[in-house]
């Protein structure tokens, strides 16, 4: 397979597209609130985790030039840094 290079911008554009066309629906529900989502920005394959590294590793196991993002499911933020509180986007999976 070819390497295609993208910028860090066109990669996260795509997976974003690829989460909100196909995959949110699939994957926002109480179970996986809070946990990580990694995108193949070709191909639209993703795997969740706790913390992304399995599902990265086993998307590049399968593709080594697949370019990744990652993303916390029902959140705006994946990290924070300090004690900048992250409060999930959908707020119905966490009320109970």
């Amino acid at each position: 397979m070819q390497a295609i290079f993208w910028t860090v911008e066109e990669v996260a554009q795509r997976a974003k597209q690829f989460y909100e066309r196909f995959i949110r629906q699939k994957v926002e529900h109480r179970d996986n609130i809070g946990k990580m989502i990694v995108i193949d920005a070709e191909t639209g394959e993703y795997g969740i985790d706790q913390t992304g590294v399995e599902s990265a590793l086993s998307l590049k196991h399968k593709n080594p030039n697949a370019r990744l993002f990652t993303m916390r499911i029902g959140y705006d933020v994946a990290f924070s840094f300090g004690n900048a509180p992250i409060k999930p986007t959908v707020e119905r999976f966490m009320e109970d």
